[in-house]
């Protein structure tokens, strides 16, 4: 199956040199290259592709709005962010936006293919090398938010691995921490997501932070 891509970055080089990356690939296209956060919603509801890679920062609309409005419109093209860690302080909010996770300008050029797989697929770029300093990047600026409420609808063991997820553990490491398989530990993050409604993994994190099952300081 071919993987449908559009790319959204104001930057002509960055635009240029992903385009090229993703041309040596035999299952990745890109269908579009844009350079506003407007024109990336245009054309995803043009073309409908299966990922948009979306800088943040761009003239008029950034790309946490134009996130959020292709999520809202499309439950099949998912987003991954084009970011800085060092330097953004959008990600909590670009979290929020509906994106499925997140490529690091300064990534492996194999990594960023991955990352565009791995989402195409229906899960999030959550990896634990990226998650424990995403995670202190939104977890360290909050949104305003109401007290934490208690999560409903689920079981302990539920529980226990929303905690884990939110800690920012692969199915791997929750399962060595439990005393379970990795099948059972994937069994129980599937729930999850049907449970609470979660987009996916990301937002698993954001969930067990939001209802304070994890906090900054663990």
């Amino acid at each position: 199956m071919t993987i449908r891509v559009v790319l959204a970055d104001d930057q002509p080089l960055v635009r240029s040199g992903l385009s090229v990356l993703m041309a040596g690939t035999d299952d990745i296209h890109v269908v579009g290259e844009v350079a506003t956060g407007a024109e990336a919603v245009r054309l995803v509801g043009d073309v409908r592709p299966d990922v948009v890679v979306m800088d943040i920062r761009m003239p008029g609309m950034d790309g946490i709005e134009a996130t959020r409005k292709i999520t809202a419109d499309s439950t099949a093209t998912r987003v991954l962010i084009l970011t800085t860690f060092e330097d953004d302080d959008y990600v909590y909010a670009a979290l929020r936006s509906g994106a499925s996770g997140f490529l690091v300008k300064n990534m492996d050029l194999d990594d960023i293919l991955t990352a565009i797989r791995v989402v195409a697929a229906g899960d999030a770029l959550i990896a634990p090398s990226v998650t424990r300093r995403l995670i202190e990047e939104f977890a360290a600026r909050p949104e305003p938010t109401p007290r934490p409420r208690p999560v409903e609808g689920i079981t302990e063991r539920e529980r226990e691995v929303l905690t884990l997820i939110g800690r920012g553990m692969s199915n791997g490491e929750i399962a060595v921490q439990l005393c379970i398989t990795v099948a059972t530990a994937k069994a129980h993050v599937a729930r999850l997501l049907s449970k609470l409604g979660a987009r996916d993994r990301v937002h698993l994190v954001i969930l067990a932070y939001e209802t304070g099952l994890v906090t900054l300081s663990g």
